[in-house]
């Protein structure tokens, strides 16, 4: 037996659990998992944790900034952690993957110290990994600690003159295909598409909308505090919250007087509703009503002219938010259950109808960050035909005369105006006729909307999400 005394080992000590990481690892989970949106699976978790005492105000802020920031960057933080683990990316788990952007994110996109952001990570693993690839983590996170974003950006990316569309998709945190389509849209140079990307990248303002004849700008600012809340830009229905709002708070939001919704959403709606009409104004048709944002708008604008607004949803449990929206409308409304692509109405039943298609949702990045990450070039190709047919069937609702709006949560020209060309063109099979409204007019104030006679709305230009809007006169 040897004379040396054996070193005694360090006790065991148990990981610290720390709420607010834990509380982002598993939306991130969620996200990744169910398909889920952070903006649908964040705030009741958020709920919840203050409920139970876990969180107060400021561990709610670093919880959502965590999690948005993890997944708006997280193309970028992928390219970053392929250069420091010897397996190809794909062959590390999901799980370990969701640890290390959290801690990538933490070092590079926050004020966090380089130490807590590596020691809070390694707790983290150490809580849900396990203390084995807790160890990987720490490994990988003290690589990525050795420089800052910008030394790893002229690391990763191409140089802008090589690869133009890479080098900005890397930079900025989209993917290549987004970024050529954003270029195509956009139209103009590489210092107009810098701006929209980085406005993708910031948290938009929380918007409320005062339904008209239910509420008002003025009221909204006074129970928020006119420290705490400005008129809109754009809509005169819309008040903007300063960070940390809380729109469930107020009374007009809990009773459905007022309601949460992007001033670029608020417009399509006020832009139809004002739209120029010939003949009658008594019926008024949202086709595509879910979740219930504009349908509220267009229901109170309506009730206000003695119109009456149907409010037509696929999805059945969509519908049912679309009801719980327009709950206490002061006109006359009906919320249903149905195809637009098969409606059960006449055509000509209507005098004005909004058709709001499903589509990528590359004009929502900066709610919804994970899109750009989910989408593929090929979903176009899934959207296409329905986008045509939902705005051939709303040019048959509508009667001789009356406005349809065409309107898409997209700036991608194959989701906006090459769908509207193609169905006034025929190609869709369209068997009605009509013409182009100038929208331009019928947004006052708002600047740099083009040529026309639709709007595309930017949220660098704007402060908006990128909402399209064509409107177009039945004529025969």
């Amino acid at each position: 037996m040897s004379g040396q005394s054996r070193r005694p080992s360090k006790p065991y000590r148990r990981p610290r659990k720390d709420p607010v990481r834990i509380l982002a690892f598993e939306a991130l989970r969620a996200v990744d998992e169910r398909d889920a949106y952070a903006n649908l699976v964040l705030p009741p978790m958020l709920r919840k944790a203050r409920e139970n005492g876990d969180f107060d105000g400021r561990d709610a802020a670093l919880a959502t900034e965590l999690v948005y920031g993890t997944l708006r960057w997280q193309g970028t933080y992928d390219a970053i952690i392929a250069r420091c683990v010897d397996r190809p990316l794909r062959e590390v788990d999901p799980p370990v993957l969701d640890v290390l952007s959290l801690g990538a994110h933490q070092l590079l996109g926050t004020r966090i110290p380089t130490h807590a952001a590596v020691s809070a990570s390694v707790e983290l693993a150490r809580v849900v990994l396990g203390d084995g690839r807790a160890k990987f983590v720490n490994a990988v996170l003290r690589k990525i600690a050795a420089d800052d974003l910008d030394g790893w950006l002229e690391r990763v990316a191409p140089e802008y003159d090589e690869d133009p569309e890479e080098h900005l998709g890397i930079v900025h945190a989209h993917p290549r295909w987004v970024v050529s389509a954003l270029w195509d849209s956009l139209g103009g140079g590489r210092v107009g598409l810098e701006d929209l990307l980085a406005a993708d990248n910031e948290r938009p303002e929380v918007t409320l909308v005062a339904r008209p004849g239910r509420s008002t700008p003025e009221e909204l600012i006074e129970a928020v505090g006119e420290e705490s809340a400005l008129p809109g830009r754009w809509s005169p229905y819309a008040v903007r919250l300063a960070e940390g709002g809380e729109p469930g708070a107020l009374d007009a939001v809990r009773e459905g007087r007022a309601g949460v919704q992007d001033e670029g959403s608020q417009l399509v709606a006020v832009a139809l509703a004002n739209a120029p009409l010939e003949g009658a104004d008594r019926t008024w048709l949202d086709g595509c009503a879910g979740p219930g944002g504009k349908a509220a708008l267009l229901g109170a604008l309506a009730a206000q002219r003695g119109a009456r607004l149907l409010a037509s949803e696929k999805q059945p449990h969509r519908a049912r938010l679309v009801a719980r929206s327009l709950a206490g409308n002061p006109g006359p409304y009906e919320v249903i259950a149905a195809d637009g692509t098969r409606p059960p109405w006449r055509p000509g039943s209507f005098d004005r109808v909004l058709m709001d298609v499903p589509c990528t949702g590359l004009g929502a990045l900066r709610r919804r960050p994970e899109a750009r990450w989910r989408r593929r070039p090929e979903d176009l190709e899934g959207f296409a035909p329905l986008q045509r047919e939902l705005l051939r069937q709303a040019l048959l609702s509508v009667r001789v005369g009356g406005v349809v709006g065409y309107a898409t949560c997209s700036p991608h020209l194959a989701e906006t105006r090459a769908v509207v060309e193609d169905v006034l063109k025929a190609r869709g099979g369209a068997d009605v006729t009509a013409e182009w409204i100038d929208a331009r007019p019928l947004l006052p104030g708002v600047p740099a909307l083009g040529d026309g006679p639709d709007v595309q709305l930017w949220p660098h230009l704007h402060g908006t999400d990128a909402m399209y809007l064509a409107l177009l006169r039945r004529t025969a």
